[in-house]
């Protein structure tokens, strides 16, 4: 039973983040420690409502109010044993997820939700120092699964179906597993010893990780420096021959390009390109970084959370200027009466990277990239748009006015993903959907006997958490399709609707 005024005696209360003249210097997590006697008080203000729409705007289905309740008596290690029973990695979601869990709280509608990720991120981390004890196995049935792709669906996947009891192989091209955790989300954000210490438990249980291996030829929109400098290639023939069943969690890997003219010019890349060799960089695979914002003027093309991922990296690498453009016209502050309660609320939001420095401007389209005598960029010229709605939906418009025009010597393109690659799609002889996915039933098949999808190849790039989810859900269809009937929880069916 939640402490029923809770949530009248104390407001809601986060960490506070470091000094911003110190985390720019460091490439360290943002948050200072919070106390444990705060969390407990956060806890607290859990209702523990009759109908907790924090579980439908968890794709997971976490059980937030338990948690939430077992914390406030400071049972942390039942806490934790109910955290893990629906999320594998609640270390990534508590760091990475926007908690759409928030948005649909119970509390929100009149006041300031729980602090839901904040109570999940301390737990996991609890859990952690309390060390993170491989789970026995089920007895071996006899039966191989192997699962391209090392993000957080695939290794999701993964971790279950070594826990059902199969052999699990994980394929990775790249040079180290974690996908984009590893190399598209900056050290501030998630530092990759977080990453690592998980890898241990699911190695520890008898998953198997092999890295730079390209599973079927590289496709020709494979993207540049994705795969491991010398990777070997896994044809498709010999994958089948060993696996009695294949998860697809590849990824939408696949940028959104700018067609625009001066889009050739030297000083222009994909975000994934630059904050790859960031990653990289701190990790002591390299010395420095083969693109660098250092003393330049940069602009970022792309409001979302690869934009500030983009952002904050320019700041640590002592960026002289930076602007980020979006599109779209600025987010309201406060829940629009058109979003209401318990969608997610599209509202302004703002990353520790915007506390940093930098300034956003908003209604912005890029019409040109100029350059200098040496073909690199050197300017940026854009248009004022608006959001016109009209009978036939919504379209962006040209506002009537002078031109915008920034110096860029950087230009980081952040425009989202249009699906995964190709190369193991084809060779599998998978199908894709209108907007570059895998296609997928409701059980995650391809269509192709024993072939799965999963994650942001067959849902296109979304949140950590419908990553996660979606991973568990995939690796129990495969578990029924090897063994007729599973234990494994499934939290969501393929192409499924939640709030997030």
């Amino acid at each position: 039973m939640a402490d029923p005024k809770g949530f009248l005696r104390h407001p809601r209360q986060g960490p506070d983040r470091r000094p911003v003249a110190e985390r720019v210097r460091d490439w360290h997590e943002v948050y200072l420690p919070f106390p444990r006697r705060s969390l407990v008080v956060q806890a607290t203000r859990c209702m523990d409502c009759g109908i907790p729409f924090c579980h439908e705007g968890c794709p997971l289905g976490n059980l937030i109010p338990e948690w939430n309740d077992l914390v406030r008596r400071e049972r942390f290690p039942e806490a934790a044993e109910r955290l893990h029973a629906t999320n594998n990695f609640p270390e990534l979601t508590g760091r990475l997820c926007p908690a759409p869990c928030e948005g649909a709280c119970v509390l929100g509608i009149s006041s300031d939700p729980v602090l839901i990720k904040q109570v999940e991120y301390e737990l996991a981390e609890w859990a952690a120092g309390e060390g993170l004890e491989p789970v026995p196995p089920s007895p071996s049935t006899g039966r191989s699964v192997a699962v391209v792709g090392s993000g957080p669906s695939g290794l999701a996947a993964a971790q279950q179906l070594t826990r059902a009891g199969h052999r699990v192989v994980v394929f990775e091209r790249a040079e180290r597993i974690g996908g984009l955790l590893r190399y598209g989300v900056p050290e501030f954000k998630l530092e990759k010893a977080v990453i690592d210490r998980r890898l241990a438990q699911m190695v520890a249980e008898g998953t198997e990780l092999r890295t730079g291996t390209v599973v079927g030829l590289p496709g020709s929109d494979a993207v540049a420096g994705a795969a491991a400098p010398a990777a070997a290639v896994l044809d498709v023939a010999s994958l089948r021959d060993e696996f009695d069943a294949v998860v697809l969690a590849v990824g939408s890997t696949r940028p959104r390009d700018l067609a625009v003219p001066g889009r050739e010019l030297a000083g222009v890349h994909f975000a994934m390109e630059y904050l790859k060799g960031a990653n990289l960089v701190c990790e002591g695979n390299l010395d420095e970084a083969p693109i660098t914002a250092a003393g330049k003027h940069v602009v970022i093309i792309g409001g979302g959370d690869t934009g500030a991922d983009c952002l904050g990296t320019a700041h640590r690498q002592g960026a002289a200027v930076v602007h980020q453009l979006e599109i779209l016209p600025e987010p309201p502050a406060t829940r629009p009466g058109d979003n209401p309660w318990p969608t997610w609320p599209l509202v302004l939001r703002s990353s520790a990277a915007h506390e940093e420095g930098g300034e956003r401007l908003y209604a912005v389209s890029t019409t040109e990239l100029v350059g200098d005598a040496d073909g690199r960029v050197a300017k940026l010229r854009a248009e004022r748009v608006e959001l016109v709605r009209g009978g036939r939906g919504t379209e962006l418009r040209p506002v009537d006015g002078p031109p915008l025009e920034l110096r860029a010597e950087l230009v980081l393109l952040a425009l989202g993903f249009v699906g995964p690659e190709r190369g193991v799609v084809e060779a599998l002889g998978c199908t894709t959907t209108g907007r570059g996915t895998i296609e997928v039933d409701g059980s995650y098949a391809t269509g192709i006997d024993g072939v799965f999808a999963c994650g942001d190849a067959a849902r296109g790039q979304s949140l950590v958490v419908w990553a996660i989810a979606e991973g568990r859900s995939a690796a129990a269809s495969v578990d029924r399709y090897l063994m007729g009937s599973t234990d494994l929880p499934a939290p969501l069916r393929a192409g499924s609707l939640a709030w997030a």
